[in-house]
């Protein structure tokens, strides 16, 4: 292999763009890396968006920031791809330029179009209209069955917008906005076109499908051509390549959404490798060969970058954010309160590095966190209870009930949730005793091994788990370049950097708890449903 092939790889998540440099030959070598940060903005009724300009400014400051630091001139770029948030919704005129701000996948707005087109009909399985559900699974494998799908998204425009909605040319995720935007080109892999809910993914009959379209009231207009992940999109435009600070002509490949690059960047290449990702948000995932879907649990498979492979998906809307609200308000909260008390700064506290010291702390924490439980639903609940008025609850606080406790029980209910995602996706595939664990949330070896007792897996970190998402990006240039022969030669390149087995003495308590965790859903939807 060539070993001064260098390649860009950027993940484009929920609260920043991450720019990574690679060097691709006999190893799979990150040169640098760059995070540039950007709100989300929620507004009251459910909304979430972003902006187009603030991604586009991420993109630009670390694009330059990663070649100065690796020393790497413009010209030494062979390939782009992106991996990015799924489940957006981009609307854009004929000139490429977004309408409006992009719907993200935390956006629950679209609760009256789901209903129109899902919710009504004397007949109904699991609440969903029977003729538009069967109709639906047969064709596509799943079905848009929450009010954060795309396809409601692109409803609550047309009825809300109706005169930005004439102006609508094409209908976008996240990664293909920014492809149109460095190449001028509309392009959507198969992964992204599939969560549409209109994509045919029956083999040797992949494509947009008209009856969908007709039942879901689509405009077959505004949808793009649809590429493989391997496949050059175009070349970097002048303009883009000016901004960014590269060459015009550099090939931009189709990539991938975050849960399909991170199942390749994770190293899960072969059937039913599984890996958990805790990031802003997080998921289960399973590499699998045919189609699956399991509507009682919100999961289901979509296709994957790898040609002939499905991501079986369970997903969980709050994950790192959970310890991220942790940081914000009873740790730097309570540091703040101190420092104000003592006449000094309070605004001088640099929060990130709180996250080692609450590791420690959560390392000194006794498992099972005092009997106290958390629920890791802050914005709501997808997979294995699909609930947009779940939300978080410390359950069994007592007298002797401690931060650090609460600290470590946020940890412990993250991992009780994948586990419950992780045993609903094994009533349909093989179980797996060992684990794939990638994401910010696995750069802390304390949540591994909680990970590993809570579920009763060995659980593998990779090296670099934060940057799972990229590395798969990146491989996709590989391949996609010809460096690589196929996905499967990346295997041997994703290092697990350590593994962690079960305390079995710890078992008996956490299956109790877990027992607990789940009933607390069931006794408190109830409730949740009348307060919000």
């Amino acid at each position: 292999m060539d070993q001064e092939t260098h390649v860009l790889a950027f993940d484009v998540g929920t609260t920043g763009c991450k720019t990574c440099l690679y060097r691709i030959g006999e190893t799979l070598t990150q040169v640098a890396s760059e995070v540039a940060e950007y709100p989300l903005y929620v507004t009251e009724d459910g909304g979430a968006e972003q902006r187009v300009e603030e991604w586009w400014d991420a993109l630009c400051q670390s694009t330059r920031s990663v070649l100065s630091k690796g020393g790497v001139p413009p010209s030494g770029i062979r390939g782009i791809s992106f991996c990015c948030q799924m489940q957006g919704s981009v609307v854009v005129d004929r000139h490429g330029d977004a309408l409006r701000n992009p719907m993200v996948y935390l956006d629950g707005r679209a609760t009256e179009q789901i209903d129109r087109y899902l919710r009504r009909g004397l007949f109904r399985i699991s609440g969903i209209n029977a003729f538009a559900l069967l109709n639906t699974l047969r064709i596509t494998g799943g079905v848009a069955a929450t009010a954060k799908d795309p396809l409601w998204k692109y409803h609550w425009v047309k009825d809300h917008e109706p005169d930005l909605f004439t102006r609508v040319h094409k209908w976008l995720d996240v990664k293909d906005y920014l492809i149109l935007r460095c190449t001028g080109e509309c392009a959507m892999t198969p992964d992204s076109a599939h969560i549409t809910f209109v994509y045919d993914t029956r083999r040797g009959k992949e494509g947009w499908h008209p009856g969908l379209c007709r039942t879901f009231g689509v405009d077959m207009a505004h949808l793009p051509k649809v590429v493989g992940a391997t496949d050059v999109v175009g070349g970097l435009s002048e303009r883009a390549a000016r901004e960014l600070g590269l060459c015009s002509g550099t090939p931009v490949f189709g990539g991938g959404g975050d849960v399909t690059l991170t199942t390749i960047g994770s190293g899960c290449l072969d059937l039913y490798d599984t890996h958990i990702y805790v990031g802003t948000s997080g998921w289960v995932v399973s590499n699998v060969g045919k189609r699956y879907v399991d509507i009682a649990h919100f999961m289901a498979a979509i296709l994957g970058a790898i040609p002939g492979h499905y991501n079986y998906v369970a997903e969980q809307e709050t994950s790192g954010a959970c310890l991220q609200w942790v940081r914000d308000h009873l740790a730097v909260d309570a540091i703040g309160v101190y420092l104000k008390e003592k006449g000094m700064d309070a605004e001088s506290v640099d929060p990130a590095e709180l996250y080692a010291l609450m590791n420690r702390a959560v390392d000194e924490t006794p498992p099972g966190a005092g009997n106290l439980l958390f629920t890791p639903w802050l914005h709501g609940n997808r997979a294995p209870k699909e609930d947009t008025r779940a939300r978080g609850i410390f359950f069994n606080i007592g007298m002797n009930t401690g931060k650090r406790q609460m600290i470590r029980a946020v940890l412990e209910g993250v991992a009780f949730h994948k586990r419950w995602m992780l045993e609903a996706m094994e009533s349909r595939i093989p179980k797996q005793e060992t684990v794939r664990f990638v994401g910010g949330g696995a750069r802390s070896e304390v949540w591994c091994q909680i990970m590993s007792d809570v579920t009763g897996r060995r659980i593998e970190a990779v090296s670099q788990p934060q940057d799972s998402g990229a590395a798969g990006a990146a491989v996709v240039c590989a391949v996609g370049l010809g460096i690589m022969p196929s996905f499967s030669a990346a295997k041997p390149l994703i290092k697990v950097a350590k593994t962690y087995e079960p305390q079995v003495e710890l078992k008996p308590m956490y299956d109790r708890q877990f027992k607990v965790f789940k009933t607390l859903y069931k006794k408190n939807r109830t409730l949740f449903k009348t307060l919000n």
